[in-house]
C-alpha cells in the first residue's frame, strides 16, 4: 500500500493547482488539443490525485487501466453509438491520467527513472494496441471492405515511429547537450505549430470513437487522421536527420 498512497497533503485545491502550474514543463509546439485540453485536465487530475496521497506510478497504473478498458471494449462488443461513446470516454480520461503522473512526479519533487520508463512503456503499447483494436474489431463486425483494414495497420506503423522518433530525438538532443524543449520566445510560432499538427494528436483520435455507432463515418475520419501522421512523419524525419547532423559528436 505504501508505494501506492503518501500521506495525505493538507493544502486547499487550489493552492495545489497553483503550485503545478508552477511546476508546469513548456508545451510549446505540442498538438493543440494536448496543450489546451489535456495538459489542463490532466493539471486537475494531478491535484486531485496529490490530495489523496497517489503516486505518479500508481496514476500511470490507472491510466492504462482506463485506456486499456476502452480498448477491450472495441474488440469485445460490436459497434455501436454507445461503445464509441464509452470508448472514447475511456480513451479520453486514460489520457488526461497520463498527463496527471508526470505533474504530480513534478509537484512531489521529480519522477523517477523508472516512473517515466513506465510511463513511455504504456504510451508505446497503448498506440499500438488501439490500431490493432481498430483492425481486429473492423474485420470481426465485416463493417468494411477487407483491403480496408489495412488502413489500421499503416496507422500502427506509423504511430509507432512516430513515437519512437519524438523519443529518440529527445534522448539525443539531451545526450549532445541540446535543448530538448522549444524556447518561451517561439510561444508564437508555437500556437500555430500546436493547430497545424492538431491531426496528429492522440486526444482527436479518442474523440474519433464518438463516430465507431457509423463505420464509414469514423473510417473517413480515422484515414484522414492516418494520412496526417503519416505526412507529419516523413516531412519531420527530413527535419529531424537534418537536426541531428548538426548535434555535436
Amino acid at each position: 500500500m505504501s508505494a501506492l498512497v503518501g500521506a495525505r497533503p493538507p493544502e486547499a485545491l487550489r493552492t495545489t493547482l497553483g503550485r503545478l502550474a508552477a511546476a508546469q514543463k513548456g508545451a510549446t509546439g505540442a498538438p493543440a488539443y494536448s496543450r489546451f485540453v489535456n495538459r489542463p485536465l490532466g493539471r486537475l487530475l494531478a491535484a486531485l490525485a496529490f490530495r489523496a496521497g497517489l503516486t505518479p506510478n500508481a496514476v500511470t497504473g490507472v491510466s492504462a487501466a482506463t485506456t486499456a478498458t476502452g480498448i477491450a471494449l472495441l474488440v469485445l462488443a460490436p459497434p455501436s453509438v454507445g461503445v464509441g461513446l464509452a470508448v472514447a470516454a475511456c480513451l479520453v480520461l486514460g489520457y488526461a491520467l497520463d498527463a496527471a503522473d508526470g505533474q504530480l512526479a513534478r509537484l512531489r519533487g521529480g519522477g523517477s527513472p523508472a516512473g517515466e520508463w513506465l510511463d513511455h512503456m504504456v504510451d508505446a503499447a497503448k498506440l499500438l494496441t488501439l490500431h490493432l483494436a481498430v483492425l481486429v474489431a473492423l474485420y470481426r463486425a465485416g463493417a468494411v471492405d477487407t483491403e480496408l483494414l489495412l488502413i489500421p495497420l499503416g496507422y500502427c506503423v506509423a504511430d509507432g515511429a512516430l513515437f519512437f522518433a519524438m523519443m529518440l530525438n529527445e534522448a539525443l538532443r539531451a545526450r549532445h547537450g541540446a535543448a530538448t524543449r522549444a524556447q518561451p520566445s517561439a510561444a508564437r510560432a508555437g500556437v500555430r505549430r500546436s493547430l497545424v499538427s492538431l491531426p496528429t494528436d492522440y486526444g482527436v483520435l479518442a474523440l474519433s470513437f464518438l463516430l465507431w455507432g457509423a463505420p464509414a463515418a469514423f473510417l473517413t475520419a480515422y484515414a484522414l487522421l492516418f494520412l496526417a501522421t503519416a505526412a507529419h512523419l516523413a516531412l519531420g524525419s527530413v527535419k529531424w536527420f537534418r537536426e541531428m547532423g548538426r548535434l555535436p559528436r
